[in-house]
């Protein structure tokens, strides 16, 4: 592994895969959102926001079946 960071409180390193390992000073690996907080302001990681589910795109846009009854009136 090489070292890309080292500050007073953690360590990055790059692994052989090409991805980022941060290490705190006691040695124990730091995971989650707080090694993406990490990686971001040391600008190796772009924070990204989770997708939204395809269930709530469908909550809010009208399906074509509801237009398509409203359009036909019976005379």
């Amino acid at each position: 592994m090489e070292i890309i960071k080292k500050t007073d409180k953690y360590v990055i390193l790059k692994k052989r895969s090409g991805r980022f390992g941060v290490r705190s000073m006691n040695r124990s690996w730091i995971n989650g959102p707080e090694k993406e907080k990490i990686l971001a302001e040391a600008g190796l990681q772009s924070v990204t926001k989770p997708k939204k589910e395809s269930g709530e795109d469908e909550k809010t846009q009208p399906s074509n079946d509801e237009e398509d009854t409203q359009s036909f009136a019976t005379v």
